[in-house]
Order: structure tokens, then C-alpha cells, then sequence
């Protein structure tokens, strides 16, 4: 057995402890070796969706089509629920953002106010989309922003239109919700293929970004400056590396349905840099689904052995 056959093994005996679907995908950036497990099924992507979208409006800055120190008006039908702390704190009228303010806070703490204002300064899902289709990453999907995403994972359907969007009114239907209402509705969004990405795809990307492929050298440095400050998701890419390792990474949660981390890794000694995605969702009509801690223990562990792998190798 050769030795990427036998880390590819040990990936395969961690995620057999998971009680969903375990998918991951590793480049070595230097050397271009790989590592593969369910690399090419689709996953949703919960807040790893918010590299793509960072992506395209880095891009219409390097156009100069936008300016990062342009501000934003944020109004109340931009408020967007889940995580992050506009919506949480800055509920009243009178705010207003730059667009670096706004990259920060959507891939630093995952802002979902942040990150709906982003994709539409972006130029919208179809921009984003005509993007990954130009770069032969249609694997990845960009359909909703954070509001109707959410919307659909909690079975919300009856909602304002875009134009008519209103918080309050989505709280009072999610107070609505309940356990089982909540385990029925992920287990539709589980078989809906919108806003999900294979970690091939995702690798894909982030070695492009290191590469500088897509950005300018400014926008690319800034992009994975703002990635490595990433302040969620400590138990999970990062939870066994050594300490004061160098991660590059946005993670993503959608509970019951998904936990996930992306980004890249800095090894030592010069050793180099491994793009790695690790995607869990819960499995389709078992009644089954993940739980975030193991989720994240999982995660850590791949990440530990994939370190390990591209370190040791050398």
C-alpha cells in the first residue's frame, strides 16, 4: 500500500465516525499532490459560500468599478438573520458600512447582513455564478443569499419579497418552527442541490486565489489576510494543528445539515501550503443528522492527518 493510500485510508477510518457524509479534498500548492474522499459529491456549503462572493467583488474593485472605502447604506430590509452583529446590534436606521468593513465582518465572525450586502454589490447570484462558470467551477453554486437560505432550512416559505423583506416578520415565523418542523425541513433542503459545492470545486478555488490567478496581487493579499483573522471555527481546521499554525479559512454551519471548514494551511520549515476543504452534512431521509461537536472533532482530525501527511512526506 503506498503511502498516499494510506492516509487516504486513515481519512476514510475518521469519517466512519460520523453518523453523516464525510467529504474531503487536499492539495500539497507546491508540489501538486492530492488527497481525495468523497471529493466530488456535492455539499452545502452553509457560510463557505461566502469565498466565491468575496471573489467577485474583490474582482469588480480591481475594476475599479467599486471602492473599498465606499460606504454603504444599510437599511432594515438588509438586515438578515442568523450570525454575525449588524443585525444583532445595529437594528436602528442610520447605519452605514465601507466595503471593507463589510468583507471583514462576512469572513471574519460570518455576518449574514454583511454577506447578503456583499453578493449584491457583487452583482448578485448570476454574476457570481457567471464567474465560477468562466472558471470551470460550476460544481459550485451560488442560488440564494443568507435571508431565503435560511428561509428554506427552516421550511419558511410564505416571505415578503426581496423588496419587502422584514426581520421582524421572519422571526415571528421562525418562533413558529419546532423541533420536528425544523428536522422535516432539513431533511428537504438535505436533497436540494442550490448553494452547494463539491471540495474539489472548493480547492479549486482557494489554489487559484493562492495563486493569484483571479486577483490582483493587492486584493488577493487582502482577501487572505482578512481569511486567516477568521474568528470562528477554532475547534475544527485548527483544533489539533500545532499552535500559532497559519490557517487561511472560512467555516460554515447550517445545524442539523452542515459543518464545514475551508481554507489553507501554512506548513513549517518551508514545507509549504495545503488547500484543503471539509465538508459534513447529515445523510439524506435517515433520520440521522450530525452533530456539531463531533463534527468538529472530525474535522480537526483530518485536518491533523493531512498536515501530518504533507509535512512528514517532504
Amino acid at each position: 500500500m503506498s503511502t498516499f493510500e494510506k492516509i487516504e485510508k486513515e481519512i476514510e477510518r475518521i469519517a466512519a465516525f460520523s453518523n453523516g457524509t464525510v467529504g474531503v479534498s487536499a492539495l500539497h500548492l507546491e508540489s501538486g499532490d492530492s488527497l481525495a474522499f468523497n471529493a466530488i459529491d456535492p455539499f452545502p456549503m452553509a457560510s463557505t459560500y461566502k469565498v466565491p462572493i468575496a471573489v467577485q467583488l474583490l474582482k469588480r474593485i480591481d475594476a475599479e468599478e467599486i471602492k473599498l472605502d465606499a460606504m454603504i447604506d444599510i437599511g432594515q430590509s438588509d438586515l438578515s438573520p442568523g450570525g454575525g452583529i449588524i443585525s444583532a446590534h445595529f437594528y436602528q436606521p442610520g447605519v452605514a458600512l465601507s466595503v471593507l468593513n463589510l468583507l471583514e465582518t462576512m469572513l471574519t465572525i460570518s455576518d449574514n447582513t454583511a454577506s447578503d450586502k456583499s453578493l449584491e454589490l457583487a452583482g448578485g447570484q448570476e454574476t457570481v455564478s457567471e464567474l465560477l462558470k468562466k472558471l470551470g467551477l460550476e460544481a459550485i453554486r451560488i442560488d440564494r443569499d443568507t435571508k431565503f437560505l435560511i428561509a428554506d432550512l427552516l421550511g419558511i416559505s410564505d416571505l415578503s419579497p426581496q423588496d419587502e423583506w422584514s426581520l421582524p416578520r421572519f422571526k415571528e415565523h421562525e418562533k413558529a418552527t419546532t423541533p420536528e418542523s425544523k428536522k422535516a425541513s432539513a431533511a428537504i433542503f438535505l436533497a436540494d442541490r442550490r448553494d452547494t459545492s463539491t471540495p474539489q470545486a472548493m480547492v479549486s478555488l482557494l489554489e487559484r486565489i493562492y495563486r493569484k490567478e483571479l486577483l490582483k496581487e493587492e486584493s488577493t493579499k487582502l482577501l487572505l489576510d482578512i481569511m486567516r483573522r477568521c474568528q470562528s471555527g477554532k475547534a475544527r481546521l485548527k483544533g489539533m494543528l500545532p499552535f500559532a499554525t497559519v490557517v487561511a479559512h472560512k467555516t460554515g454551519t447550517l445545524p442539523l445539515v452542515a459543518i464545514n471548514d475551508v481554507g489553507i494551511i501554512t506548513l513549517p520549515d518551508d514545507a509549504g501550503h495545503v488547500a484543503i476543504a471539509v465538508f459534513v452534512k447529515s445523510v439524506e431521509k435517515t433520520g440521522a443528522f450530525i452533530e456539531d461537536e463531533e463534527s468538529e472533532v472530525i474535522i480537526a482530525q483530518i485536518a491533523r492527518a493531512v498536515y501530518d501527511f504533507f509535512l512528514y512526506r517532504q
